[in-house]
């Protein structure tokens, strides 16, 4: 009986040991798109949602390096974050590395994982991507029939002359 509860006692320093262990390893600093003083973010989604906040408000050279350090950590680590993270850079209007296609294969990747913790905010964006590629595709179409408009109108025009 003495030897039992011995062991038990051992187990249980054991755990409380690594869980102090765990709260150690865990990032004393918040991530670079998380305001200084700001609670930190509750979950992945909300840390991201605050990332594509952080990034729409950059510009040329600073937003072209957090592109690179978003295809860094995907390259690194291809987790549903990473691909989130990579998904809301490239999905970025009027940048170099604009990239709908891609963004949308990312977010396709993370939304097939049920039950992921990151698979309704990459539905949303995904959805987002989708429908803006609609919304092009509509708007190019509609810019050729009015050039078609134009074109006849110059043409009726001559021959009037």
């Amino acid at each position: 009986m003495t030897n039992r509860l011995l062991l038990l006692v051992i187990l249980c320093t054991a755990i409380v040991a690594g869980c102090g262990v765990l709260r150690i390893a865990e990032p004393l600093e918040p991530a670079p798109w998380v305001q200084a003083g700001a609670p930190r973010p509750a979950s992945d989604a909300e840390s991201l949602l605050l990332y594509f906040q952080h990034i729409r408000k950059l510009s040329g050279a600073d937003l072209t390096r957090e592109y690179e350090a978003a295809r860094q950590a995907y390259a690194r680590a291809r987790t549903d974050f990473n691909r989130v993270r990579l998904a809301m850079v490239l999905s970025l209007p009027g940048t170099a590395f604009y990239d709908e296609t891609r963004a949308l294969d990312l977010c396709d990747s993370v939304a097939k994982h049920e039950g992921g913790r990151l698979q309704g905010l990459a539905l949303l964006l995904g959805s987002h991507l989708q429908e803006q590629k609609r919304l092009t595709a509509s708007a190019q179409g509609l810019q050729q029939k009015l050039d078609a408009l134009k074109s006849l109108e110059r043409s009726m025009i001559e021959r009037n002359r």
